[in-house]
């Protein structure tokens, strides 16, 4: 299955360029160069997963913790997933094509809304929605169509939408989603800046896709929301969440790169849907340079939370993928922002490479790109993933990478405007769930979100 990324895994690791001083050693001015890298990066980080084997669940990674206590939580196997369709289309590697395709479709769930029974008792709106992206991605990509029965692509994210559509409540702090789904979860008190964010990101991806304008109307309420609560103030710093027991007035202000890279990538998407509306370019430019001048000290990516003293959770050692993915997908969507981004993602790929020299292979990847060649210890998915994603996307200046398709420019998912009508409302109808799977709290943006103490405590100033 794996054949042709241990062909070219082998090809990086004896025909490095000598560009980078590391096992991981790479030419970023030559596109095979490049993608032999990104080839032996993503075959480790598919070292990681079993659900392709005896006894293995598809489509997702080992856990979530504490069985095993380095397991993963349910919304970083569909951001995987989101990753790889991402690397196919960048390298036209087709290696994890079918493993990718088989694995998002056996999560869909028991509705097509990719809310899985197995998954309910740590189901997130991002949770959900992190898997509804890499659906959209899907869709966008044209990737390979899901069989004749399965819900397509665009389905499949326009049911992701449709169940959230209607959660927000205005109730409490005028509007806006809970960071969980259901009442009986830890964080449902909670309405943070990334489940409001991706709901944005997959409405204005969807606005471009369908020309729905709909979808523009969600994407434009979502944004409001958020600055007017204040989770993203008037210079486009992005605040994690905040109670509702407050009214929303208690903000944690830590600040993560993938809640950045989230809303630019939704803005740019409406800039280009509205053919380069003036107001969406100004939020478009003021998330960016907010974004550059936070996240990218000495023009390496960097998450600021917690990669200093490497206090990061399993969750925020892959953030930098995300951050490094739609930064360059943000350039399809607004070609005016390629000069500003690509520098920083070009001395990131540099630096990236460069921590991808410890384990036991010597060339696993570290978190701590800006150590250069002084491997920090870490190890995982994340670190693979964010390693590949800054690495593969530096094929833009070299290649014809397409921008995005849509229904009016080749694309040929198949949609249904009604999708996730038959989702399930009330938890206690789903279908009881095994011991195992009530573990977990979904992505762990916060570590205590009572009283906004803890780990981030410190930064919710």
């Amino acid at each position: 299955m794996y054949s042709s990324a241990i062909s070219r895994a082998a090809t990086a690791l004896l025909v490095g360029a000598g560009i980078v001083s590391a096992v991981i050693d790479f030419d970023i001015d030559n596109a095979d160069s490049i993608k032999n890298a990104a080839a032996t990066i993503a075959y480790d980080m598919m070292t990681y997963y079993k659900g392709n084997l005896t006894g293995g669940i598809p489509g997702v990674l080992p856990g979530p913790p504490p069985n095993p206590s380095w397991g993963y939580y349910w919304w970083e196997s569909g951001a995987m997933w989101g990753t790889l369709i991402d690397y196919w289309h960048y390298t036209n590697d087709t290696t994890y094509n079918d493993v990718a395709s088989a694995g998002i479709q056996w999560q869909v769930g028991e509705n097509q809304d990719m809310m899985p029974s197995n998954w309910s008792q740590s189901m997130g709106n991002d949770d959900q929605a992190f898997w509804g992206m890499t659906a959209m991605l899907a869709a966008e990509y044209n990737f390979q169509n899901p069989p004749p029965k399965s819900p397509g692509w665009l389905a499949l994210a326009q049911a992701v939408f449709n169940t959230q559509a209607v959660r927000p409540d205005m109730s409490t702090c005028g509007g806006g989603l809970r960071w969980q789904v259901y009442p009986y979860l830890t964080g449902y008190d909670y309405k943070n800046s990334i489940a409001n964010g991706c709901f944005f990101n997959i409405g204005a991806r969807l606005a471009r896709y369908t020309g729905n304008d709909t979808y523009t109307q969600h994407a434009e309420k979502t944004w409001n929301w958020i600055t007017n609560v204040g989770l993203m103030d008037h210079n486009y710093n992005i605040y994690d969440g905040a109670h509702i027991e407050s009214n929303c007035t208690d903000i944690n202000k830590v600040q993560f790169s993938y809640n950045m890279a989230v809303w630019l990538l939704g803005a740019a998407n409406m800039y280009n849907y509205t053919n380069g509306s003036t107001i969406w370019k100004e939020r478009t430019d003021g998330l960016l340079n907010t974004t550059l001048n936070l996240f990218f000290p000495d023009n390496i990516a960097y998450e600021i939370a917690c990669e200093t003293k490497l206090t990061c959770t399993t969750d925020m050692y892959s953030f930098k993928a995300y951050l490094t993915r739609w930064l360059a997908s943000t350039t399809k969507m607004a070609p005016y922002t390629y000069d500003l981004i690509m520098p920083r993602l070009r001395t990131s790929a540099l630096a990236a490479a460069k921590q991808c020299n410890g384990g036991s292979n010597q060339r696993t990847c570290g978190l701590s790109w800006s150590k250069g060649t002084a491997w920090d210890g870490t190890q995982g998915v994340g670190q693979q993933m964010a390693a590949m994603s800054a690495i593969f996307v530096n094929l833009l200046p070299l290649k014809d990478v397409k921008p995005p398709v849509t229904n009016a420019t080749g694309g040929t998912s198949t949609g249904n405007n009604n999708a996730g009508s038959a989702s399930v409302s009330n938890p206690e109808a789903l279908k009881p769930v095994k011991e195992a799977d009530k573990v977990g709290a979904g992505i762990l943006t916060t570590i205590v979100l009572v009283g906004a103490t803890g780990m981030f405590g410190w930064m919710s100033i």
